[in-house]
């Protein structure tokens, strides 16, 4: 993953002013605290998903040409063929208890949000909506000491009014910051000729001098509409190159479907949006990743209102997942306390607290750092370890997580070791920094989610035994 190089003001100034920009990017307020005039938006509905089914995300498995198409007498007999698998069932069973707990705790008229998140912790069943409800209740930051809660309010007589209002305010962003400098102009003209024509009752052509000199495209003044807009075109080609090796082998990402492009085109403008909000961070590859997972669930919500507002309502949860880990990002901060250095120092200590044999044999005699293979992990929230169903299992706990995603990360990661405790003491160099860069898909995530909490968020006391 590429760090971005960017031009950050001193660590004290951008720590007492980033979460400001946090609070105007999802309250709709500009950088001086100016509320910002709502205008009218409406998105277009986007198309309709079916359930997810585990293992199947975004594929749609059909038989090849030369296979011979099964009967339905020998789907049947195939069926009444197969022994039962008893985990099967007891999954199946888990799942439809916590589908009842979550549908009876989101329906309630106040929501018990310790309640959701200890069964969001367990995961969150596929299908029905369930998972972006949960997220839009649970997703929050906690950067600075400023607790920031849902994007849901825990009173369901609230939901419409705050979904409406946030919505509404990200239209306005998106029109006064995403808007073409030609479609400015043009408005502007068609204003001003409205005006005169209604003072003059004349038609006629627009005159040279009407366009003023910071309005024209060859413009390099610093107030010119088309100098800023220039000055992000880098940004969009490194964005698009990037939407299109997000999850390239999901249909819903990737390949030139309309489908497929809307959603790209989408996650575009929000990124963007993010990087002209926050000209000190901009947009820093790897952030496509972390948007992935929110906009996917977003947007297989099975009520069609959510699902056609996807745009907006991921941008707000973006801002909020990224807010305490948005130092991860700049090449700046690796050294400050909230740098990426420093993450992986706690990491580090956390592993030793756990399992001092483990630390001291990655550490001293295999000399394993983490910054070899952590930084992808903790900067990237996982999403490039494990596939994605099991991404949004791993987000589920993330999430729900009442100390924070950062804690929360720190303690998977290290379980991801502890997990692979016996490989890594029998590996040198070579082969752990192999095993720990490609960490296999074939391990049991229940199993490692479980680690993971036991191990204790304050590690001054606190020690796993396996």
């Amino acid at each position: 993953m590429l760090k971005g190089k960017l031009k950050l003001p001193a660590p004290d100034k951008v720590r007492r002013d980033f979460p400001d920009w946090l609070g105007s990017l999802v309250a709709g307020f500009d950088e001086k605290g100016n509320e910002i005039k709502v205008l009218e938006f409406e998105l277009e509905s986007g198309e309709e998903l079916e359930p997810i089914q585990p293992g199947e995300l975004g594929f749609h498995r059909g038989s090849d040409d030369g296979d011979e198409a099964m009967d339905d007498d020998d789907d049947k007999d195939q069926i009444f063929r197969q022994r039962p698998n008893p985990v099967s069932v007891l999954k199946s069973i888990s799942d439809e208890e916590k589908r009842s707990d979550l549908e009876y705790e989101l329906s309630q008229r106040e929501i018990n949000l310790e309640k959701l998140q200890r069964i969001a912790s367990a995961g969150i069943p596929d299908g029905g909506g369930l998972r972006a409800t949960a997220w839009k209740l649970i997703v929050r930051y906690d950067f600075n000491y400023q607790l920031l809660l849902g994007y849901l309010p825990s009173s369901r007589d609230l939901w419409d009014e705050q979904l409406n209002e946030n919505r509404q305010k990200y239209a306005n962003l998106k029109e006064d910051l995403l808007q073409n400098p030609s479609e400015h102009v043009w408005k502007e003209y068609e204003e001003s000729s409205t005006k005169r024509n209604e003072e003059n009752d004349v038609d006629g052509p627009l005159r040279r001098h009407e366009i003023s000199h910071e309005d024209h495209p060859l413009s390099l003044g610093a107030a010119s509409p088309w100098s800023q807009y220039f000055q992000y075109t880098e940004i969009v080609e490194q964005i698009d190159r990037d939407l299109q090796r997000t999850h390239p082998d999901l249909p819903f990402f990737a390949g030139e479907s309309s489908f497929s492009c809307k959603n790209r085109e989408a996650m575009k403008s929000i990124l963007l949006l993010f990087a002209k909000l926050n000209p000190e961070i901009r947009y820093v590859q790897g952030m496509n990743e972390v948007l992935a997972p929110i906009y996917y669930v977003f947007s297989t919500d099975s009520d069609k209102q959510n699902a056609a507002n996807v745009e907006a309502d991921s941008f707000s949860c973006f801002v909020r997942i990224l807010g305490d880990s948005v130092d991860h990002f700049c090449e700046q901060f690796d050294n400050s306390s909230n740098g990426i250095l420093a993450t992986l120092s706690r990491l580090s200590d956390l592993l030793k607290v756990n399992d001092e044999q483990l630390w001291h044999h990655l550490e001293f005699t295999t000399k394993v750092k983490p910054q070899f293979y952590a930084f992808r992990w903790i900067t990237l929230l996982l999403t490039q370890e494990f596939k994605f169903e099991s991404i949004l299992r791993i987000w589920d706990t993330l999430l729900s997580n009442p100390f924070g995603v950062q804690d929360m990360l720190l303690r998977i990661c290290c379980a991801m070791l502890l997990c692979v405790k016996s490989k890594l003491l029998n590996g040198d160099f070579v082969a752990n920094l192999k095993l720990l860069q490609h960490y296999p898909d074939d391990i049991n995530l229940e199993y490692l989610l479980q680690v993971a909490k036991d191990i204790s968020p304050d590690t001054s006391y606190y020690c796993l035994s396996l």
